[in-house]
């Protein structure tokens, strides 16, 4: 270990709280250094994939180092163990919502002899949402994205993609009202759909 390393490693959390915020890489690295490994064991723990654990702590150590003249952290360890919990838990809830949306496309599909009709208008609501997220600016569609199938939060979202938190909400609802515009004849076809499912 240099000299350098072995200074900061001598710090106190707040020193390099201090540090950071001037734009010290190497107390950022310190930091690093110190929590990482500890952050990626409670991820693992919760999600049991390497892969998504490193992405989440990775994300975080991102958010700290792009906020860090903004953040107001009193306490660094509390900070990163709530912040990294908070995805954990936004990452499980996209994943209900993904499976519970796999799942219902499973089911409504799986009657093809009886629910024709159904499993078409499913396809073509399926297409049209699709089609209207592509038709979606790209900032406009990555703030969607954030929101509303991974559940960020607006200042969450905010500090992701570098915008003011009144800007992040005008591309939401910009969005919103593009998308509803965009699925507004399919509604009709969907509402018996879930009925009919909902009945089953």
């Amino acid at each position: 270990m240099n000299s350098s390393l072995r200074m900061y490693s001598s710090w106190s959390d707040a020193a390099l709280l201090d540090a950071l915020r001037a734009h010290d890489e190497e107390a950022f690295g310190e930091i690093y250094r110190r929590y990482c490994y500890r952050l990626f064991t409670l991820a693992y723990g919760k999600l049991k994939s390497r892969e998504v654990a490193e992405e989440l702590v990775q994300d975080l150590f991102e958010s700290l180092w792009s906020k860090r003249a903004t953040a107001t952290i009193q306490q660094l360890d509390y900070y990163l163990f709530s912040a990294l919990r908070y995805r954990i838990i936004n990452y499980i809830k996209a994943q209900k919502v993904r499976a519970g949306y796999e799942l219902f496309c499973r089911v409504s599909l799986s009657e093809t002899d009886t629910n024709t009709e159904d499993s078409l208008a499913l396809d073509d609501l399926n297409s049209a949402f699709a089609a209207g997220l592509r038709q979606l600016p790209e900032k406009s569609r990555e703030v969607f994205r954030l929101s509303r199938l991974e559940h960020y939060t607006v200042s969450e979202i905010s500090a992701r993609v570098h915008l003011s938190e009144k800007t992040v909400e005008y591309h939401l609802t910009k969005s919103l009202k593009l998308l509803r515009s965009y699925l507004r004849e399919f509604l009709l076809i969907l509402l018996p759909l879930l009925l009919f499912i909902k009945d089953r």
